[in-house]
């Protein structure tokens, strides 16, 4: 709750305006039925029309005044509520982006979506709705009795009973409906998960004709939220025809005995008059609180559910002690594994066990394996995506925990294994790897990752739009995008992982070809699983079972490594292959 309460005290000063506001509002409410009450026995009882001129006018002024009040604090409220939400999203948003991958992927995308969406947008209507009502409520609550107490003392006896019952069945209905909050954003979770699997998976879908099977996984994830939602509904639905009886029956109490009271000559007319206005207010009242007793608890969920996320804590931090640039001109751009080991947190076997070598500038280092061999994991610990559990990974002699993660991944020009591409120009998606480039950069980039060619086809060329994820464009020109993407920032370190993979073997030859001269002063990791692609490599490791079990040039590791063999001849014949 803390760390979501915090985020409130910028806005200390237009909390207590609102509440000051919502004070003097309350008492213009309390104090017009007094006024009423003074038309009615002392204007119209001794037929005064200069009284009821009188204190009619100071009704509409008081009138007036309340309505500016509540104005003026609905301003504020909005205004701070919003600010809030502003600010707590943009927090989540940011912690969620420096979290480690493995921490962010405890919570899940979809989760995670709904709670920087859903889940504060509930918190920020319950504080909106809180500051108007939460303040106002009791307020007119307790001044609504001391003024019932001082027309009648006797008749508010009524109140004795009415109250207790109210609150009654406010805790009855509130203890149902609380469990049920959770479960409504649980469901939500769930619904966001499958939607966005169903639309991102489109062409798969579509692929194997099971449209009709993910319209049913959709209809029964959202019939499971209606449900909940409708039980949820119909129990807090319930509160409000209670309480509307409960105050009835309190009115028709209060107008019977208060009859009794004028018979006997105990009470005038105007004063049952306010009295039952003051009675209205209470129960009205406790409507409002009884509402917020509803709300608040879905709002706690949503609290909580954000909590989580904020209080996740990034296992890979920045070394406290920086040196403004701790590499050496000897071994700029040089990549280092000492006996590195890593595993999963919780995993009981290592997934990469005691590597060691070293991706020298100007020389190229394939990495090459069958599938889960670790090749993916053991390149993620350069730009420490993950941290290594033993062992040690350098770049340019610097251990990578010794460098800010910033100043790490500006010496790395990454693409990764899954291309990802944003909505926006083919320019803007180049320029990513540096917002300052040059458009004479971006188009040396284009043309060294083969992506020239196509892009000129284009409409607009470089101004050409592409959409989210790069979906109007084939598998390989993603590809060469992101290779152009790496290329512009001219990165000391080049991690390719599997980014070859959707280009031809004609186009993937030019490729590397325009690399060799691009990358001659910095060290090229290339993680693949195409043979020819790797061949031509100064360095190659093989990977099996998260081991290196077969590291040199091509030529040797066909005589020396059985695992290396096995995969080149499992795509190349002899001839070739030599």
């Amino acid at each position: 709750m803390n760390k979501v309460s915090k985020f409130l005290k910028p806005f200390t000063l237009p909390i207590i305006v609102v509440v000051i506001l919502m004070f003097f509002q309350s008492l213009s409410e309390l104090y017009l039925p007094k006024l009423m009450s003074d038309i009615v026995d002392y204007g119209i009882a001794q037929d005064d029309i200069g009284y009821i001129l009188k204190v009619g006018g100071i009704m509409l002024l008081v009138a007036a005044i309340a309505t500016l009040l509540t104005v003026g604090a609905s301003y504020l409220s909005s205004k701070v509520a919003s600010g809030f939400g502003r600010d707590l999203r943009e927090e989540v948003f940011s912690h969620v982006e420096n979290l480690s991958i493995e921490k962010f992927n405890e919570i899940g995308t979809s989760s995670l979506i709904t709670r920087t969406t859903n889940d504060i947008d509930q918190i920020q209507q319950v504080l909106t709705i809180s500051m108007r009502m939460m303040l106002r409520a009791p307020m007119m609550a307790i001044g609504g009795i001391v003024m019932a107490v001082s027309k009648d003392a006797r008749l508010s006896m009524i109140l004795l009973v009415a109250i207790p019952v109210v609150v009654l069945v406010i805790f009855l209905i509130a203890r149902k409906g609380i469990p049920l909050f959770n479960l409504i954003q649980e469901k939500l979770d769930n619904l966001n998960l499958v939607l966005r699997e169903s639309l991102s998976g489109i062409r798969v879908i579509r692929a194997f004709n099971q449209e009709d099977y993910e319209e049913e996984r959709f209809d029964r994830v959202s019939t499971d939220l209606k449900d909940i939602s409708v039980r949820a509904n119909k129990i807090v639905g319930a509160l409000m025809p209670a309480m509307m009886l409960l105050l009835n029956l309190t009115a028709i109490s209060v107008i019977w005995f208060g009859g009794v009271r004028i018979q006997s000559g105990n009470m005038q007319v105007g004063d049952l008059m306010a009295f039952i206005q003051y009675v209205m207010q209470i129960m009205f009242s406790l409507v409002m609180m009884s509402m917020m007793f509803v709300m608040i608890p879905r709002a706690m969920v949503s609290v909580r559910r954000v909590n989580e996320v904020l209080e996740k804590l990034n296992e890979i931090n920045d070394p406290i002690n920086i040196k403004d640039d701790p590499r050496t001109d000897s071994n700029k751009g040089q990549v280092e594994f000492r006996d590195v080991t890593f595993r999963y947190q919780g995993a009981q076997d290592p997934v990469i066990c005691n590597i060691s070598f070293t991706a020298k500038p100007g020389e190229t280092t394939a990495i090459i394996g069958g599938t889960g061999s670790g090749k993916t994991t053991l390149i993620n610990m350069i730009p420490r995506f993950f941290d290594v559990t033993e062992g040690e990974v350098l770049v340019g002699g610097v251990n990578v925990k010794d460098i800010k993660q910033e100043d790490l991944r500006a010496k790395i020009g990454f693409v990764p294994q899954k291309t990802v591409l944003f909505s926006g120009t083919v320019a803007e998606n180049i320029r990513y790897g540096k917002e300052d480039a040059s458009d004479e950069e971006v188009r040396r980039a284009a043309h060294i990752a083969q992506a020239s060619n196509f892009i000129s086809n284009m409409k607009d060329g470089f101004d050409s739009r592409i959409a989210q994820g790069g979906t109007n464009i084939s598998g390989g020109q993603n590809q060469r995008l992101s290779i152009a993407r790496a290329l512009v920032r001219k990165p000391e370190v080049y991690i390719f992982d599997d980014s070859f993979s959707a280009l031809d073997f004609k186009t993937d030859g030019k490729l590397r070809e325009a690399l060799k001269e691009e990358t001659k002063d910095s060290a090229m990791i290339i993680v693949a699983q195409r043979v020819a692609t790797v061949m031509d490599a100064e360095q190659i490791l093989v990977l099996h079972e998260g081991k290196i079990v077969g590291k040199g040039r091509h030529k040797e590791l066909l005589e020396s490594c059985k695992v290396y063999e096995e995969i080149v001849y499992s795509q190349l014949s002899k001839e070739e292959a030599s």
